[in-house]
């Protein structure tokens, strides 16, 4: 099916060549082709069974990051990780805020907020690192 075959080399165009892309485009393409037949021989038409087909099939986001696409995904990986960053720095505050709070109100003669203070803060600092790029 050209429709298919088309698709499939348009969403890894952005690869470079090679053997594992080959193998990997023949399978989803094998897939795709197998899917269609099937809905076909349930009724629909070639068309839409392939535009079924291929919305079916989903978002083959992970596996081009897994073949090396050079398609801008680290800037977004790196927005990714800073949204993480942001949630942990809030995340730990609010838990510190609450460990601080719970200190005082309950125990006020004895400090002991800081020692979970220094368990939680390494939520904030791993996601730190991972959003500079460091592994």
């Amino acid at each position: 099916m050209k429709k298919i075959r088309t698709h499939v080399e348009d969403w890894f165009k952005d690869i470079p060549d090679s053997e594992a892309k080959q193998e990997i485009q023949e399978e989803i393409t094998q897939n795709l082709e197998e899917k269609v037949y099937d809905l076909v021989r349930s009724g629909k038409s070639e068309e839409d069974a392939v535009n079924k087909a291929i919305v079916e099939f989903g978002d083959i986001s992970d596996i081009k990051l897994e073949l090396g696409a050079k398609n801008g995904k680290p800037a977004s990986s790196r927005r990714q990780f800073g949204l993480h960053l942001g949630f942990s720095l809030w995340g730990s505050g609010l838990i510190v805020a609450l460990f601080i709070f719970i200190n005082v109100y309950y125990t006020p003669d004895v400090i002991w907020f800081v020692y979970p203070t220094f368990a939680v803060a390494w939520w904030p600092l791993v996601m730190f690192y991972k959003w500079l790029g460091w592994r």
